[in-house]
């Protein structure tokens, strides 16, 4: 929990206060002495119910759903929040109430990183988003260019299989060698997005900087900053996110603009530059130079790398914790990749509709481990109504995706990992909602799907694991915008006889 009393001495000016007591007490008098709002736990004065903050947030909110039922109206500082734990509310919110709740929170620690609010994720519901989503659907995640690139994320596979393989203590399946795979499964997911955006020269760019500038941004992104939430406190800047987030941004803009820069003033022809989302940017910029400026573009290359490569590694890495701690699970998927591939090549993005324990196992690490636990924070642009209750105008809204995935009254033992579940689903599919729903639905889904599905299960396919010891992966969850892992994976591993002579001719 923070160490709220510390803030709050920071925050004694009586003229903020007093503002403060003012704007709240017409806030909510007027709000509800003639609407009906949500249910909510005690708050306390100014800072509302900051004091129930801890980390990682979207657990802590769960408790509270637990005690104060799936839809709760909250008060962080001076910004009411809407908190939904129920697939069904969730459906209204974002369906019913879709256009309401189009817009994002603007959040003050992010406007520099999100360039101003111009990226895909932080833009508000208009003519800009819609364009860039248009762009993004159209000329980036489509299914016709994610099947031109299929090649792109095969190679990395195989790379990434063949070091492995050349790593291992015994390459002839002996003894078993250790490994940490948070930053292996963050490189594969690195360069593969590198590759779409800037073209094959950028692949192998170095990850550990880059890794650690990634996740400071999505720790900053998630909806914890007390600063975001009392102005006062972000002027003071007591958690010292001002200055993390000019390094952070200094860091990712110098390295996107000289990704622009020598995509710009490259000799290759244009077919070839097209082929790339920066090349398609830039000749958009020809055309509406006045638009599509060098900031927008780096905002667009922002969304797609923060999106495409934390979130996938993330996913891939609870998978393999899962799976080390439950190896019948992992027995019966390696059991279908024999079945349905055999040893003597690699699974292929082609063979994914037939591996659907493989796809089961995706699906239940994402139920009780969702890439982005509160999604990505939704604010109501008008006023509407949700669950009978009346929500006002600029209301935050947190969809509790972890919360809904491990409902008692949904889902059988929801603390269990059970892949079975989905090979038969008795209707508890509709219930999931890892990507979000409704029109600001993370359009990156296709491609997330085939990068997990094709590593996860050449990881499988090719080596077999074990826990380092006896005792159980350490599940453990990190906090922010993302569910990461709050310590990286180690495994043993060591080639799979059947797969020797397959590895050796990579």
């Amino acid at each position: 929990m923070y160490s709220i009393l510390t803030y709050i001495a920071l925050s004694f000016s009586f003229i903020f206060f007093t503002k403060l007591f003012f704007s709240f007490f017409f806030f909510f008098s007027s709000s509800s002495s003639n609407k009906k709002l949500p249910p909510s736990p005690p708050a306390l004065p100014f800072i509302g119910h900051l004091h129930l903050f801890e980390k990682p947030l979207h657990r802590a909110l769960a408790r509270l759903s637990t005690r104060h039922g799936p839809i709760i109206f909250l008060r962080f500082g001076s910004r009411p929040v809407l908190v939904i734990s129920s697939a069904p509310l969730a459906e209204e919110c974002l369906t019913k109430n879709d256009v309401a709740f189009a817009n994002r929170v603007h959040f003050p620690s992010v406007q520099t990183l999100s360039y101003n609010y111009t990226t895909l994720g932080a833009a508000n519901y208009g003519p800009h988003w819609r364009n860039m989503r248009r762009i993004t659907a159209v000329e980036v995640l489509s299914a016709h260019r994610l099947n031109s690139f299929s090649q792109v994320r095969s190679g990395e596979v195989v790379e990434m299989i063949r070091r492995l393989f050349q790593e291992s203590s015994s390459p002839m399946g002996g003894a078993y060698t250790r490994v940490e795979l948070k930053s292996r499964l963050f490189q594969f997911a690195l360069n593969n997005i590198m590759r779409m955006i800037a073209g094959d020269k950028h692949r192998g760019e170095s990850s550990e900087e880059f890794l650690k500038t990634v996740e400071e941004m999505f720790s900053v992104a998630g909806a914890s900053n007390v600063g975001d939430f009392l102005p006062l406190l972000g002027w003071v800047d007591a958690q010292g996110v001002k200055k993390k987030v000019t390094r952070l941004h200094n860091y990712m803009d110098k390295f996107l603009q000289g990704l622009i820069d020598e995509l710009r003033h490259e000799n290759d022809n244009e077919e070839t530059k097209e082929k790339t989302m920066i090349g398609v940017l830039l000749s958009l910029q020809k055309s509406d130079p006045e638009y599509y400026n060098d900031q927008i573009i780096k905002s667009q290359i922002m969304s797609m790398l923060g999106a495409g490569t934390d979130t996938s590694s993330h996913t891939i890495e609870w998978a393999m914790s899962l799976l080390l701690n439950n190896p019948d699970k992992l027995k019966k998927a390696k059991a279908e990749l024999d079945m349905q591939i055999g040893n003597g090549r690699l699974v292929q993005e082609s063979d994914l509709p037939n591996l659907p324990y493989l796809h089961c196992v995706i699906t239940e690490t994402l139920r009780l481990y969702p890439a982005g636990p509160l999604l990505v924070p939704h604010e109501s642009q008008e006023e509407c109504v949700v669950g009978g209750y009346t929500i006002p105008r600029g209301t935050m809204l947190l969809v509790n995706a972890y919360a809904i995935h491990r409902d008692a009254e949904t889902w059988e033992e929801p603390e269990k990992f059970v892949p079975e579940r989905f090979k038969e689903s008795k209707g508890e599919g509709h219930n999931m909602l890892p990507f979000g729903m409704g029109r600001r639905r993370c359009p990156g889904e296709g491609l997330a799907t085939r990068v997990v599905g094709l590593e996860l299960g050449t990881l499988i396919q090719c080596f077999e694991w074990e826990r380092i010891g006896e005792e159980g992966v350490d599940m453990s969850q990190g906090s922010g915008l993302t569910l990461p892992k709050a310590h990286p994976l180690e495994a043993m591993y060591k080639p799979r006889e059947s797969m020797i002579g397959v590895l050796s001719g990579l």
